[in-house]
């Protein structure tokens, strides 16, 4: 592997890291109905377990509604069964078509409890780009023993995964950001 590869390598696994980062983000209830609340909520159904997306139609009538159409009215039930297992403290209304859902007001405390689970979500964030970072390191060592890389090639690299580092969590500390301010504001 050269010092490119190793570069292009750890800058995708880092993008993966931010993407992944960003889904848990949008499961993170605000005080406003969105569809990412619940979209990827596992649901038995047909004897396996799928995605609620790919199972009903989610969208967003008001404000403070999240509503479900299931492209089989049959596994409304499942669907139904899914929410109240889900730990989201949801109460799903069944009308034998669709399934609404109404999203309460968040207490003072629960957007406090929400806020420090971004924090945590965007500390992980961070660890698993900092081990993409070790990973890059080790493997410029390795190279530069194996006379693949001079030792200043190896410093240079090294200093490129820095300056990755250094670019992916600001990007991570703006979107938590972000999704902290949507929580709090609403």
């Amino acid at each position: 592997m050269s010092a490119e590869e190793t570069l292009m390598d750890a800058e995708e696994r880092m993008e993966k890291a931010i993407s992944v980062l960003g889904t848990q983000l949008s499961g993170i209830r605000t005080g406003r109905a969105t569809p990412g609340l619940v979209d990827s909520l596992k649901v038995e159904a047909y004897g396996s377990t799928s995605p609620l997306k790919q199972l009903a139609s989610i969208g967003t009538p008001e404000p403070q509604q999240i509503l479900i159409r299931p492209y089989d009215a049959g596994t409304i039930k499942d669907i139904e069964k899914a929410i109240v297992g889900s730990d989201l403290g949801l109460n799903p209304q069944n009308d034998g078509r669709v399934i609404r859902l109404n999203i309460p007001a968040l207490s003072t405390d629960v957007r406090k409890k929400m806020v420090s689970r971004i924090k945590e979500l965007a500390e992980d964030s961070k660890i698993s780009i900092r081990n993409i970072r070790r990973d890059a390191n080790k493997t410029a060592d390795q190279l530069e023993k194996d006379k693949e890389l001079t030792e200043d090639d190896r410093d240079k690299l090294k200093s490129d995964v820095q300056d990755l580092i250094k670019k992916f969590e600001e990007q991570i500390n703006e979107m938590a950001k972000a999704r902290e301010a949507e929580v709090m504001e609403a």
